[in-house]
């Protein structure tokens, strides 16, 4: 593939920018690696994302072989006139372009990965036990690596084949959340390439100003390379449970009993529209014979709820963990005999879903959506839309998730929004379509959010995608200010992470 104009005039500012900021001959090696790529393969890939909904080609893709060849990437933008834009790639799981950088350079951080683990524990039991661990690094990784040493992280994204940089950018939410934080919280110091190319470790006492802008901060100030996770001694087994409700109040109320309570380790819950979800459970939990009753409730009210519930526990607490989950069990109000129970590794558990990135049918697109919803309007929303719009989509094989978190667990410092009152709600709508049918589903979407905005219902878009500022200033409300500030801070040319299109268009 030859090399088109506007290439070869960045290979050439690449080149003369590096030679200008540092006499390293390092700095000048990567270019002589070829680590700067613009052949069909490289472009292909940066111009994807796991939603297969949105596709820019970028002028060049960066392979790095070491953290500076990121930082001299940066700075080399910062000294043209316009600067070209640098969004960092992980695992490429955002679904409408969020890591895409339309004529300027994707950063390809899995290639950090090549020569080694960058993955080391550390600390002591007095003080706490850490994991420090590589921006590009997988969580699944993450938790095999940890686990060799008894220890584990202890918030997690209910998929663990994402890289550790992207979920902190957004937040990483999951069935832990209510209770630990989501894992935003869980970090104790960052290594952060800034938008003006300046490496800077940070974290609350050190730096905290970018600490608190970059996590959560939708890749906006920096580039993660580097995080230290909390660990904490790791369970070897779970008791998992999937309970059944066609009750909608009572589904909802028996899940906040269970996330003020220290007794659960994981809340989950799930919206039913098709028998096939349940029946689908029975390969992975033992379960009594009533898949024709869930037909039949399902025919009848068109939705039905489910929580799923799991208390950890080990060798020392294994004698007592059935009488204790049996207890926590007698305080909810599930469906009487509608329960999917299970007992295996925490491996295990977290890995349930396996990698699904490495599909071995036709390609599909992810026109995904997720919110978070106040809780004093989940039975508004829940008249407006779960119980009107959900019975007539027929998606038999999509995911969607409802369930509540403490807002009291998350640090207002941080980027991230979430909603104001002290429980909320997080709707997670994982659709799957053929490429070309998408727009049913984005369809769908829009008209949960236009019930939304009609009604007044304050919700917040996670893993947010809007099309113009104004809708970014009113998403981000009361930080808006302090989130534009750090931006002219930390990335004043907004080089980084054009495909958000918060400063700029995608």
């Amino acid at each position: 593939m030859g090399i088109p104009p506007r290439i070869s005039l960045l290979l050439l500012i690449f080149i003369s920018c590096s030679t200008r900021i540092s006499a390293n001959p390092s700095a000048q090696s990567f270019y002589d690696e070829k680590g700067l790529r613009n052949d069909s393969v490289s472009i292909k890939k940066a111009s994807n994302d796991y939603g297969n909904i949105v596709h820019e080609i970028p002028s060049a893709v960066l392979f790095p072989s070491s953290i500076k060849d990121i930082s001299n990437l940066v700075r080399s933008s910062n000294q043209r006139s316009p600067p070209f834009t640098v969004a960092a790639r992980g695992r490429g799981h955002s679904v409408r372009g969020q890591a895409m950088a339309r004529g300027g350079v994707v950063v390809d951080m899995t290639a950090l990965n090549k020569s080694r683990s960058r993955i080391r524990v550390s600390g002591k039991e007095s003080s706490g036990f850490y994991a420090d661990v590589g921006g590009e690094q997988l969580w699944i990784d993450v938790l095999r690596a940890t686990l060799k040493g008894g220890l584990a992280p202890v918030s997690w994204t209910n998929y663990l084949y994402l890289s550790v940089g992207g979920t902190l950018s957004n937040a990483g939410v999951g069935g832990q959340t209510f209770q630990r934080g989501p894992q935003i919280n869980n970090v104790l110091e960052l290594d952060v390439i800034t938008g003006k190319g300046e490496f800077m470790t940070c974290s609350r006492d050190r730096n905290p100003e970018l600490f608190f802008a970059v996590l959560g901060g939708l890749g906006q100030f920096g580039i993660i390379t580097r995080a230290r996770i909390i660990l904490d001694k790791a369970p070897t087994r779970v008791k998992w449970v999937r309970l059944i409700y066609s009750n909608f109040s009572i589904f909802t109320r028996d899940q906040e009993h269970l996330i003020s309570s220290t007794s659960p380790n994981y809340v989950q819950g799930f919206l039913i529209i098709d028998e096939n979800t349940t029946n689908q459970w029975r390969s992975s939990f033992s379960s009594p014979s009533r898949q024709s009753d869930i037909a039949a409730l399902l025919k009848k009210q068109g939705i039905l709820y489910s929580i799923e519930l799991v208390k950890y526990y080990d060798n020392q607490t294994a004698s007592t963990i059935d009488k204790d989950f049996e207890t926590l069990l007698k305080e909810l109000n599930f469906n009487p005999g509608f329960i999917f129970s299970a007992d295996t590794s925490l491996f295990n558990f977290l890995d349930r879903t396996g990698d699904l990135d490495s599909p071995t049918g036709p390609p599909e697109s992810h026109p995904w959506l997720n919110l978070f919803i106040p809780k004093s309007r989940t039975s508004d929303f829940n008249a407006g839309v779960l119980a009107t719009l959900f019975p007539k989509l027929n998606e038999p094989s999509a995911v969607f998730l409802f369930y509540p978190l403490n807002r009291n667990k998350w640090d207002d410092r941080m980027s991230a929004v979430i909603p104001e009152e002290d429980v909320f709600y997080t709707l997670e709508l994982l659709h799957s379509s053929p490429p070309n049918a998408y727009q049913i589903y984005d369809q769908f979407n829009s008209q949960i959010l236009g019930f939304c905005k009609r009604a007044g219902i304050k919700v917040k878009q996670y893993l947010p995608n809007y099309k113009s500022q104004g809708d970014w200033i009113q998403h981000f409300g009361p930080k808006w200010p302090t989130f534009r500030q750090r931006k002219a801070t930390f990335d004043p040319k907004f080089i980084l992470s054009p495909g958000q299109g918060i400063f700029n268009s995608a």
